[in-house]
Parts: C-alpha cells; sequence; structure tokens
C-alpha cells in the first residue's frame, strides 16, 4: 500500500512557463511524469506525483501551472499554483530568464517554508543574464544551483540540496500522552459514516503509532464500551473515542482515566492548538447574527449522520438560533474570502499535510478570523473541555 499523501513531504515546483519545470521534474524522478513541450502552458493543471527522493523518503512532487501567462485561463491556472504554496513543504523555484518579479512575489511570500533556486538553461544563458539574475537575488539568502535540464547537468547537485531542506518531523500523535506498557482504549463508533470493511485514517494512524510505542492497545464500540471496562483488570490510563460521542465516553469513563479524541490529537500533532483552543474561546462573543464556516479538509458525500453538515450545525443553531449564518468549504483550500467569518471551524485535517494545515492556520490568524477543530467544538458544547487532555 502506498504511503497516504497526508504523510508524504510535498515538494512545489515552481516557475514562468517554458522555464523547464515539467523537464526537470522528469530528470528529478528518472521517469516521464509531466508532459513537456516547446510551447507555453503545457501544463494546464497541477501535476501530483508519488516517489521516493533519497533520504528524503517518499514524497510528493507538485509540477505547477507556470506563472506570467497573461490570458484568462493563464490568471486563473497561476491563482491555482500560488494556492500550492500552502501545500509545499519545501519549494523549488526555477528560473530561466532575468525577468523575476513573479518568482521574487512568492520566495518573499515564503518566510518559513525551505526554499531553493534553480537556474535553468545555463547551457544557452548570457553571462550578462545570469549575472542580473544573481544581483536580483543578492539579499536573500537562499541557495543557488545552476542547472540546463537539456543538457542534464547540475541535477544531481540540485537533488541533494534538496535533501538538505527536509523540514521537522511531525509532532507525533501521542506526544506525552501514551508512554510504553500504558494501557490505551479506542473507542471507535461504527455508524452509517464508517467505511465498509475499513477504518478511517485517525484510527489506523493511531493503532499504529500505539503499537509503535509498545502500548496495550484495546478498540471497541461505543455499544460494547461498559462491557470492556468491567473486563478490564485495570484502568486505562488513555481513553480515546470519536469526539461524536464525548459525552457518553466521558460520564462512564474511570475517574483515573484520561480522555481525548482522535480530532483533538489531530488537531495538536497536525496543526496549532494554540490558535485552536483561543478560537473555542470565541463561542463567548458568537451570536444569531454571525457567520461561521465549517471547512472540512477532505472531499466525500455527506452522510445522513455527518459530523461537519449536519450535527456540529445543528449544535450551533440550537444555541444561538436558526438564522445563524453556517457556510461550508470542502477540499484542501479555504475559500478566498474569510475575512467575512467570525469563527472557521475545521476537522481534524488527517488527509493533509501539517504544511498545508498550518497554512490555512496561519492565513486564518493574519486576517484576525479565529479557527478551532471538531473535536474541540464538541468538547465545548458537551461541557467537557477543561476534563479532556490535549
Amino acid at each position: 500500500m502506498e504511503l497516504a499523501r497526508a504523510n508524504r513531504l510535498h515538494i512545489g515546483i515552481f516557475g514562468k512557463v517554458n522555464s523547464g519545470k515539467s523537464s526537470l521534474i522528469n530528470l528529478l524522478t528518472n521517469r516521464e511524469v509531466s508532459l513537456i513541450s516547446d510551447k507555453e502552458g503545457t501544463t494546464t493543471d497541477s501535476v501530483y506525483k508519488n516517489i521516493e527522493f533519497g533520504a528524503l523518503g517518499p514524497v510528493v512532487l507538485m509540477d505547477t501551472p507556470g506563472l506570467g501567462d497573461k490570458t484568462e485561463l493563464g490568471f486563473l491556472r497561476e491563482k491555482r499554483s500560488k494556492k500550492d504554496l500552502e501545500r509545499a513543504d519545501i519549494v523549488l523555484i526555477v528560473i530561466s530568464d532575468p525577468e523575476i518579479s513573479e518568482e521574487l512575489e512568492i520566495i518573499k511570500s515564503l518566510k518559513k517554508t525551505p526554499k531553493i533556486i534553480a537556474i535553468n538553461k545555463c547551457d544557452i544563458l548570457s553571462h550578462e543574464d545570469k549575472q542580473k539574475i544573481y544581483d536580483k537575488l543578492k539579499d536573500l539568502k537562499i541557495k543557488i544551483i545552476e542547472i540546463s535540464v537539456k543538457e542534464n547537468t547540475g541535477i544531481e547537485k540540485l537533488r541533494s540540496e534538496i535533501i538538505k531542506l527536509k523540514p521537522e518531523e511531525e509532532i507525533q500523535i501521542f506526544e506525552g500522552l501514551a508512554r510504553e506498557k500504558d494501557l490505551v482504549l479506542l473507542v471507535m463508533p461504527q455508524d452509517i459514516a464508517a467505511p465498509q470493511k475499513r477504518l478511517i485514517l485517525p484510527q489506523v494512524e493511531s493503532i499504529r503509532e500505539l503499537l509503535d510505542r509498545n502500548c496495550l492497545v484495546m478498540a471497541v464500540k461505543l455499544e460494547e464500551y461498559e462491557d470492556m471496562l468491567e473486563n478490564l483488570k485495570r484502568p486505562p490510563n488513555l481513553i480515546v473515542t470519536d469526539s461524536q460521542v464525548f459525552k457518553e465516553v466521558f460520564e462512564k469513563k474511570p475517574k483515573e482515566s484520561k480522555l481525548t479524541s482522535f480530532s483533538v490529537l489531530f488537531a495538536k500533532s497536525k496543526g496549532n492548538i494554540k490558535s485552536y483552543m483561543e478560537g473555542v474561546r470565541t463561542f463567548s462573543k458568537i451570536n444569531k447574527d454571525s457567520k461561521i464556516l465549517i471547512a472540512e479538509c477532505c472531499t466525500h458525500a455527506p452522510a445522513t449522520e455527518d459530523i461537519g453538515r449536519i450535527k456540529i450545525p445543528k449544535m450551533l443553531k440550537k444555541k444561538f438560533g436558526e438564522d445563524l449564518q453556517v457556510d461550508f468549504q470542502s477540499g484542501a483550500f479555504l475559500p478566498d474570502d474569510i475575512s467575512k467569518y467570525d469563527l472557521i471551524i475545521q476537522c481534524g485535517g488527517c488527509m493533509l499535510t501539517r504544511k498545508n494545515i498550518l497554512s490555512r492556520i496561519d492565513r486564518a490568524d493574519n486576517l484576525q478570523v479565529p479557527i478551532t477543530n471538531y473535536g474541540l467544538t464538541i468538547a465545548y458544547f458537551k461541557e467537557i473541555l477543561d476534563k479532556i487532555v490535549i
């Protein structure tokens, strides 16, 4: 089974149309991943390719539409290309001529993201043109590698420099919560939203990490929760539940057992728990005239018991009135205009990378739009937020 894309580093390749991005990806992967042509705009949408990339291990290479296409369609492509910056853990900017205003705009927007520049077409660029490029980049602390995709030169050096940019490791799901030989009980309702014959990704990743930590792992449905507790010789050190049944699990848990949810765990490991906690406090300021965005990080057909589209909106409208405006957004990107919202509530983000989630949070924070997540929201409305571990 391929490693889920949410757990792979994303390397984004950005640059103007016909700068050689697609050809470079084909060289980096040693295969024909992207179509190449001398005609501008061959890459009309982002292309994602799962590969092994040396010491970085499994990654996703993103070949993005080129910058600088001034047509209406080109504008839409460029807009999509810049959205992919939110996904990229490492950014490679390909430059092939001295006019680099758009490339500089991208570079300056990437304050925290590791990045590298490849000057392509060095086999035909004049000394004067290369010097102009270096002069415009001289104040930036960024590695520059000269390459030629046509002559296949500088590619291995570029590859080795990209590997050196490996970002910090993600926070582990059970960091500070579970130790070796701890007994951990997972309460996993298998309702209509549960996939047939499979477990959802947060459950799978939680089980795997607990096994790696040499914990004693047990899993039950809500209906067997009490029976399991009665049959255990000692109380669980930690109980992890689906947020939807927070209250039911809390009311019957042993006093000694700590409690959290899969959504809260992913909020901590994937996102910024401080921002989320500040966001949940915003509920004290919400009223019937407020606007709230429910942001799902993946796309799926809503079920009749859907937590994001059904259950949380019911909680909100019961508390604040039926006139409360609740909008929905699915996928990797937030809407273009989020400034109109008084609060954003997003899911745990198991299908996105940590960089993607942090980009969403940073964007909300920069616009001073509070943001929180499903698990913390439910804990707040069930009045047990101060009784769970984070």
